[in-house]
């Protein structure tokens, strides 16, 4: 078989990309269960400590993680990848890349809570400030946040739960004005609805616990590197440029190129912490990638559909979803994603924090998980379960109220969805 083109579609990509059998090969990639490989030198072990450009430890490398970090960076039209045992290791990773003690980055404060306390505690103990702006602030406005060690920023191109949409171009304006990158997480839209590269992002993030996989079976997550940002010539970043003594003194920028960014990442961080994806995870997650490019356009169908049907709700104070026309951020969302906005829905039910809880209760189909992006429709109480160790003035800023459901529409018939939603509201309504 000949290599998936570059220029191949995505569901062609989802498909093909990534491993290629050559005569006699297994058609599907295969897991390759193992934490070690054999080599006929010490002298060729000794040159990939230089030049990682095979597996020689699983901590770092495996065949069937690669070819599953080669497939996802060509759906997102990256040079490189690496997986990553779950979503939070990916982003934290993303940050420590470009962030040391003494250091401080840009987040919009409409993210996922999980982040949020990651930014605002664990990264803090490590001297690493996170300093917070509106997602809706002006670039003049996300300008001034700026600080001399200031060194990157980040968003969500749709935030869980607020379902606020990032404005992609405007953070990467200001962003590289400043001679740093934009880092976005990409988890619910996934590549098949929004590709961040192409409005200026530099380095991309997913949980891909979430619809990549879509089917509940297994954590993790992943770092797309686009290879654009020149990081020699930003003068911010001397660990790219200067040699790293860790590691053979190395120099990253001159010795991988665009490649600068995910090699440092490997090689120094995944070296460290270890937090790499298993062979098997890795199997299972592509056969969710498999599918993808045919799940995403149904969940967005049903969602809208949903998202309709709430806002006609007596018992319903608020809709967000950004594919409806009357959402605030409709605008963006058909800048950025215009052939859907996922399947996730937040809406705030009459009666607050009890309320919710309740209707939550008398649900019948849907499931009451601590999990969003599945195959199957499920709920979820941030205030209550993801988003608990916020404070109310995070909860604020974050854009969550007391009486929110992140509703998560799956892949069943959209009006069995719908009868579902009715009888929990019928039996709350009583």
């Amino acid at each position: 078989m000949k290599e998936c083109k570059k220029d191949a579609k995505l569901e062609t990509k989802c498909l093909h990309a990534g491993y290629t059998p050559k005569n006699g090969d297994p058609r599907q990639i295969p897991i390759v269960q193992s934490t070690t490989y054999c080599f006929d030198s010490t002298q060729h072990i000794a040159d990939l400590f230089d030049m990682p450009t095979e597996p020689m430890y699983s901590r770092f490398a495996n065949p069937t993680c690669d070819a599953v970090e080669k497939k996802i960076a060509a759906l997102e039209g990256g040079v490189g990848a690496m997986l990553c045992s779950s979503g939070q290791a990916a982003n934290m990773l993303a940050i420590l890349n470009v962030c040391s003690a003494g250091d401080s980055f840009i987040s919009v404060s409409s993210i996922y809570g999980g982040s949020v306390n990651l930014f605002a505690v664990t990264l803090k103990r490590f001297g690493i400030e996170c300093i917070w702006v509106d997602i809706n602030a002006t670039e003049d406005e996300i300008a001034a946040a700026f600080k001399q060690n200031t060194k990157c920023i980040f968003g969500e191109t749709l935030a869980n739960p607020a379902l606020t949409v990032f404005d992609i171009e405007k953070f990467a304006n200001v962003a590289h004005a400043n001679h740093v990158p934009l880092i976005v997480d990409n988890t619910f839209c996934t590549p098949i609805l929004c590709r961040p590269f192409e409005f200026g992002c530099d380095i991309v993030t997913h949980s891909t616990t979430k619809y990549m996989d879509g089917h509940a079976i297994q954590g993790g997550g992943i770092i797309v590197d686009s290879g654009k940002f020149n990081w020699a010539a930003s003068g911010k970043f001397p660990d790219f440029v200067q040699p790293d003594e860790s590691y053979h003194g190395i120099s990253y920028t001159e010795s991988f190129g665009e490649m600068a960014y995910i090699i440092k990442a490997r090689m120094q961080l995944m070296r460290d912490f270890g937090c790499y994806m298993a062979a098997h995870s890795a199997f299972l997650l592509n056969m969710g990638l498999e599918t993808l490019a045919v799940r995403m356009p149904q969940y967005c169908k049903n969602a809208l559909t949903v998202a309709k049907w709430l806002t006609e709700n007596d018992m319903v104070e608020s809709v967000s979803y950004p594919g409806l026309e009357s959402d605030p951020y409709h605008d963006l969302a058909m800048k950025y994603m215009p052939d859907g906005c996922s399947g996730v829905i937040s809406f705030v039910i009459k009666g607050g924090r009890e309320t919710a809880m309740h209707f939550m209760d008398s649900l019948e189909l849907a499931s009451n998980v601590v999990h969003v992006a599945d195959i199957r429709t499920c709920v979820l109480h941030p205030a209550s379960e993801t988003h608990r160790q916020l404070t109310d003035e995070q909860l604020v800023a974050a854009g969550i109220n007391a009486g929110m459901i992140r509703l998560s529409v799956g892949l069943e018939n959209v009006n069995d969805i719908i009868a579902d939603l009715k009888q929990a509201f019928d039996k709350t309504r009583a």
